[in-house]
């Protein structure tokens, strides 16, 4: 036999590239198969979700799987249209978030798909003239793929994908599969957003018919606000709710009701309208708006905030004709602004709030009446019966004391006529302050409280944190009122010009027995070389109403000012009443 022809293997070496040709496409095809079905499953797995937050989470995380990323993350685009309200991650931890600081909210490369929504696909991400760099201890990146994601034809948010594992560059049907995720992201996410819709209208209807059935049932005034602030803190995920009233005769709001962390450090706090958020919602009669509240001028809270305060709104009680009042929201820091579909059933809900107050003003208008006109009844009564019958009755022993004889009777009848005529005038003066009216309501102890307190903040810097208990306006007599409003006055004027307090607390409390001022700072103490004339003067308040001031220092250093006196001051001074 002789040698094989070498020219013999050229057809056994075609057939081994084309047999391994066709291995590839096989595999491209295996590929390209299990990759769609990974998309459909992704698209069926974010698509069967109604929960919004649910519904985010599954894009991002389908969205890092269907291209091999090592990291992405979702932005989602905030009502002005510039910046990022929400940033969700994958492949980050929590401790390495920690690390890095604040989430992105849509500058540099990150806003470059805000300004201009269109894929974009980059090799090194750091080149691109609108990166600004990393922050310190971020994780490095490099390959970069952008998609934005839309929502009936407006941008809703955008994905970003970087670093394909292998060291690979995101290529284009790896941009196609996103895209096509996209296409179903955003009608999932318009899903979630009707049914949530949907269910925040339920849910609000069935708030306002909890508050109408409150009214009707007759419930205090004070329930019924903390009804108010509890729902709606609870259906739009805030985690404080205030509510901010008028003081009349003054420029500012008082939190007569607080509802979430903090109650005691919010309640009592003095707004004044001019430059604070619930002022301006009060004064233009309609929502008030701001992204962080920590980092807005028109914020007043004080140090004793458990949390840094995020997005907020306030929302007025009633018309900018007749306001009630305001009801000031606030979220934590990072979490999503409110947004107008929130907003809107929050001003319906608000309408209700208004709806309360005025039904519980005018059942409060109608006791009153009723208690006046009582009282009206009851002073006629007196004078028409029982001292025209006192008077007679004068008279007649007046006239048998004539016929009597025996000196001691007719000294006992006598001391009878005088007594009957003490109870007369007694009783004249009793009919004399049934039938006088309550002055305004600026007079009132707890008005003109809130308003020193409020006109104490120019002098501050901030506004003092007030509270007020018990009865004020009825309880306590006004010299006694007088002799607190100046107290209070001049302890809130030491501690502006002296203190050098960050923080002043002023407490105001009427028990059964006695009307007390507290007033807390965290100053420097009384130094030596302060005027003790105003705080001697305090003391000669004090004195003349039978009461005590004291000082002392507080376990956490600075002043601590308590002015009292008792309330049944005429039992003291009324003279004593001799027979006959």
């Amino acid at each position: 036999m002789g040698e094989q022809d070498p020219f013999s293997q050229i057809p056994k070496m075609r057939l081994d590239e084309l047999l391994d040709e066709l291995q590839t496409r096989i595999d491209a095809a295996r590929g390209t198969r299990d990759r769609v079905h990974s998309l459909l499953e992704a698209v069926v797995s974010v698509g069967r979700e109604l929960d919004l937050a649910q519904v985010l989470r599954r894009i991002v995380e389908a969205a890092a799987v269907l291209v091999d990323a090592r990291y992405a993350a979702l932005g989602v685009i905030g009502p002005d249209g510039r910046r990022l309200s929400q940033f969700l991650t994958v492949g980050v931890t929590d401790e390495e978030i920690e690390e890095i600081g604040p989430l992105p909210a849509g500058h540099g490369l990150l806003g470059e798909l805000i300004r201009n929504p269109e894929p974009l696909r980059l090799t090194d991400l750091t080149a691109h003239e609108a990166s600004y760099g990393f922050p310190a201890r971020h994780p490095p990146m490099r390959t970069f793929l952008g998609v934005p994601i839309r929502v009936r034809d407006q941008v809703f948010g955008n994905l970003y994908l970087t670093d394909k594992r292998g060291g690979q560059d995101f290529d284009t049907e790896d941009e196609a599969v996103i895209s096509t995720l996209s296409v179903a992201a955003g009608v999932a996410i318009d899903n979630a957003r009707l049914y949530e819709g949907v269910r925040l209208r339920q849910s609000w209807q069935r708030a306002n018919t909890e508050i109408t059935n409150s009214l009707f049932s007759g419930s205090p005034r004070a329930e019924v606000l903390g009804l108010i602030a509890d729902r709606a803190r609870e259906l739009t995920g805030a985690e404080r709710a205030d509510i901010c009233l008028p003081v009349p005769g003054t420029d500012s709001l008082v939190v007569e009701l607080a509802a979430g962390g903090g109650e005691e450090e919010r309640r009592g706090l003095v707004h004044p309208v001019d430059g604070t958020l619930p002022g301006a919602a009060y004064r233009e009669g309609g929502p008030v708006a701001t992204a962080s509240l920590a980092d807005d001028d028109r914020f007043t809270g004080g140090a004793g905030d458990l949390t840094k305060p995020g997005p907020a709104v306030a929302v007025p009680l009633g018309t900018p004709e007749h306001g009630l009042g305001v009801l000031l929201l606030v979220r934590t820091a990072g979490e999503p602004v409110f947004t107008d579909s929130e907003i809107d059933p929050l001003l319906v809900f608000a309408g209700q709030a208004a709806v309360a107050l005025e039904l519980a003003e005018r059942r409060s208008d109608t006791e009153q009446l009723t208690l006046l006109e009582d009282r009206d009844r009851i002073a006629r009564d007196l004078h028409d019966l029982a001292i025209q019958r006192l008077f007679a009755t004068g008279m007649t022993l007046q006239s048998a004391a004539r016929l009597v004889d025996h000196a001691g009777a007719a000294e006992r009848l006598s001391r009878a006529v005088g007594d009957l005529d003490e109870t007369i005038k007694i009783i004249r003066s009793t009919i004399f302050g049934l039938r006088v009216r309550d002055e305004e309501a600026g007079r009132s102890l707890r008005a003109r409280a809130a308003r020193t307190a409020g006109e104490a903040a120019s002098v501050l810097g901030y506004p003092p944190r007030l509270s007020m208990e018990g009865l004020l306006d009825t309880d306590v007599p006004a010299p006694v009122a007088d002799h607190v409003h100046a107290a209070l006055g001049e302890l809130l004027s030491n501690a502006g010009r002296h203190a050098h307090a960050t923080r002043v607390e002023v407490d105001l409390q009427a028990t059964a027995d006695e009307v007390v001022l507290t007033v807390t700072d965290n100053g420097r103490g009384i130094p030596p070389d302060v005027p003790r004339s105003g705080l001697r003067n305090l003391a000669e308040r004090a004195r003349g109403a039978r009461g005590t001031f004291t000082i002392d220092t507080p376990a956490g250093g600075g002043s601590r000012f308590v002015w009292r006196a008792p309330l049944l001051q005429e039992e003291h001074d009324r003279p004593a009443r001799t027979a006959g």
